[in-house]
């Protein structure tokens, strides 16, 4: 069996890490024929993900998203391209969901 580990760093508001997480959660499921389940919490969300051969969760949290997956025997021969598929289209959708600016109040 193969494992994936991705962290990826953000400086998004809670809601739209969700936001995007959700996006991605429904991406791998149309296109990947994935089974998701989205849980919030208090702390952190997690995205459970599952199919023939693989089985994960995508944690969302404050400053990161973490992404951890188990691939089975057949697909583990694929783990690269897998992987390279995953952080792709992650990194696709946080590019198009620019961070939050602090606005700084004018100077009287």
């Amino acid at each position: 069996m193969a494992d994936i580990h991705i962290e990826r760093a953000h400086h998004f508001s809670m809601a739209k890490a969700r936001k995007i997480a959700f996006e991605w959660a429904e991406q791998v499921e149309a296109e990947f024929d994935m089974a998701c389940t989205y849980e919030e919490g208090d702390d952190e969300d997690v995205v459970t993900f599952a199919r023939t051969g693989v089985k994960g969760t995508l944690r969302v949290c404050a400053k990161r998203f973490e992404l951890d997956a188990q691939l089975g025997f057949l697909l583990g021969a694929f783990k690269d391209r897998i992987e390279g598929e995953i952080v792709k289209n992650l990194d696709q959708l946080m590019a198009a969901h620019p961070a939050s600016k602090s606005r700084k109040k004018p100077s009287a």
